[in-house]
């Protein structure tokens, strides 16, 4: 692995990107927009004892914005590059499968960064969001959602011959995170089998971080950060060694 080529694979992805408006729109607007949508849809709702529905269940939300989003694009931008031959060519030389994704990972991770951002910051003062920890651990969080949904993507993307079987790995990838990372019931209530099962998944360690924050503990999300950053490293090790230069 090379850093110079690790950048310059970045560099080209980031000059794509930015001849691509409308990609970098939906990316950087559309999760913004998704979560003012659910802020108006309790908008008129009588409020709980526990304060506004909004301030409890939006943050829980709020990081599957973005881990779907960048697991979509990232997964069928980086087939396409394989489709058209261009890994192929861009891996004759000297760029190796490690940079080809370590580029494609620091370029969209970049792009989600921005984009988790800019979520929290309209959730938190136009929305009027409430973290008890402060907005900015819930930002961290909101980072990191991303960035699992970029690596996931990566991993899909090397794995899947067709862009039709990376939409395929899309519900295989999410839904399973939807019902079991802790949403809908409390993990620890669980039967123990599926308990066991979400303790696999990224999204139950961002949703333990997210309540630690709402309770005002903010120190408590370090191990669930922690453990997030793993699976990131971790899924771009195996797309790294599961990346083909071309699709048969």
């Amino acid at each position: 692995m090379s850093l110079s080529l690790t950048w310059n694979t970045a560099q080209r992805v980031l000059l794509q990107l930015r001849r691509d408006p409308r990609t970098l729109v939906m990316l950087i607007v559309l999760p913004p927009g998704l979560t003012w949508l659910f802020q108006y849809l309790f908008a008129e709702a009588p409020v709980p004892p526990t304060g506004p529905i909004f301030n409890t269940i939006g943050p829980r939300i709020m990081g599957l914005f973005p881990l779907i989003l960048m697991f979509l694009i990232t997964s069928i931008t980086m087939l396409r590059e394989r489709l058209s031959g261009t890994l192929e060519r861009l891996m004759v030389g000297p760029t190796g499968k490690a940079d080809v994704i370590l580029g494609y990972a620091l370029a969209f991770g970049l792009v989600a960064t921005v984009q988790a951002i800019a979520m929290t910051a309209w959730s938190v003062w136009p929305l009027g969001l409430e973290i008890a920890a402060g907005p900015w651990r819930l930002g961290v969080v909101m980072v990191l959602d991303a960035l699992v949904g970029t690596a996931l993507g990566l991993l899909a993307s090397a794995i899947a011959r067709t862009e039709f079987q990376a939409v395929q790995m899309m519900p295989l990838a999410i839904i399973p995170q939807l019902l079991l990372a802790g949403l809908f019931i409390d993990r620890t209530d669980m039967p123990k089998a599926l308990e066991y099962f979400s303790d696999v998944l990224p999204i139950s360690y961002s949703i333990d971080a997210v309540n630690s924050l709402l309770a005002g503990d903010g120190g408590a999300i370090l191990a669930p950060v922690a453990i997030l950053v793993v699976f990131i490293a971790v899924s771009l090790v195996l797309g790294a060694m599961t990346l083909r230069r071309r699709t048969a």
